[in-house]
């Protein structure tokens, strides 16, 4: 498996300090034109940014990110001209060689949190969310939508973009739905459990479409980590590395050694099932002297995940060998 960093479009400070650590792999979103412009998926735009990654050493090897896809996920209209801009995305990225593509089926909004600045360990700051905090939250403006509204328009969606990610090279690996617990503000949520990705993976049994798993997420499920990722083993693309405490009701993020995850027998699995791709730390603490403007992204909190990971990592590569001595 390669270790990346989520790192934006254009140099900055954490290229540099990654590039730094050894990490080779570059998980990144859509470039702009410029950049104060709008984000762009055309060929070139893709291809400058590939070319400025690896001009500091590192490889795009994801994008986590999607051109505007929310009347695909509420199944309204102008959701086919969304579909072509995915499909023209997905054909740009395998034109330049980018492999892999994160994206989430979630409406309205993504991953949701009712505090992003909630107490941890030495007074690091994390990420929370209280379920009781939303029961009474208002519709959104696209009012009540049924698991089974998402679930065929999903459908519809996979039917038509498979076979372009199939033509390109480019494996889709769907995020789970954060917090997964449905319905929150009226709008359901299906990605929630192991058996809901069973049941994406049989919708379109191809290769190409496969799952980002997100250990947190399957953690809040009440999933037994090890157990589901060799249940999805075959198609896990991309993996989050983090981990939670409590339910999906009610739940904080914890620092990667600090959760119930026995986080050295998920390294230990990934390794036996020949995981091969991409991993990258995910909702990292808030450490003294970061700013806590982007919750869970902030620089040391993931250097110390980092350097966890790649411990993690090689104790699981020699443990085999300690054992046989």
């Amino acid at each position: 498996m390669k270790f990346a960093l989520f790192l934006p479009t254009e140099p900055n400070e954490m290229w540099r300090l990654g590039a730094q650590l050894g990490v080779t792999e570059a998980v990144t979103g859509i470039p702009r034109v410029r950049p104060e412009g709008p984000s762009s998926w055309g060929f070139l735009p893709l291809l400058h940014m590939k070319q400025r990654f690896a001009d500091m050493g590192l490889n795009v090897a994801v994008i986590e990110s999607t051109p505007p896809m929310n009347n695909i996920k509420l199944g309204l209209p102008g959701r086919d001209k969304e579909i072509e801009q995915v499909c023209e995305l997905l054909t740009n990225m395998g034109a330049v060689g980018i492999p892999v593509w994160c994206y989430n089926f979630m409406a309205v909004f993504g991953w949701l949190r009712t505090s992003m600045s909630t107490v941890s360990r030495g007074g690091a700051l994390v990420t929370s969310y209280n379920h009781e905090l939303m029961e009474q939250a208002p519709l959104t403006e696209a009012g009540v939508v049924s698991e089974e509204q998402l679930w065929e328009n999903f459908a519809y969606f996979l039917e038509r973009v498979v076979p372009v990610a199939e033509q390109a090279g480019v494996k889709m690996a769907l995020h789970p739905d954060d917090p997964p617990i449905s319905p929150i503000r009226g709008v359901g949520r299906i990605f929630t459990s192991v058996e809901a990705f069973k049941r994406m993976l049989a919708l379109a049994p191809s290769e190409y479409n496969g799952l980002t798993f997100c250990q947190g997420s399957f953690a809040t499920m009440g999933e037994h980590i090890p157990t589901a990722i060799r249940a999805l083993q075959d198609r896990i693309h991309f993996v989050h590395f983090r981990d939670i405490r409590g339910t999906a009701r009610s739940f904080v993020e914890t620092f990667h050694d600090a959760g119930p995850t026995d986080m050295a027998e998920a390294m230990r699995c990934y390794q036996e099932i020949g995981f091969s791709g991409v991993m990258r730390p995910d909702h990292v603490p808030t450490l003294e002297g970061d700013a806590n403007d982007t919750p869970g992204y902030t620089t040391r909190g993931r250097l110390y995940a980092i350097g966890y990971m790649r411990g993690l990592a090689e104790a699981s590569e020699k443990a085999p060998l300690l054992s046989a001595d």
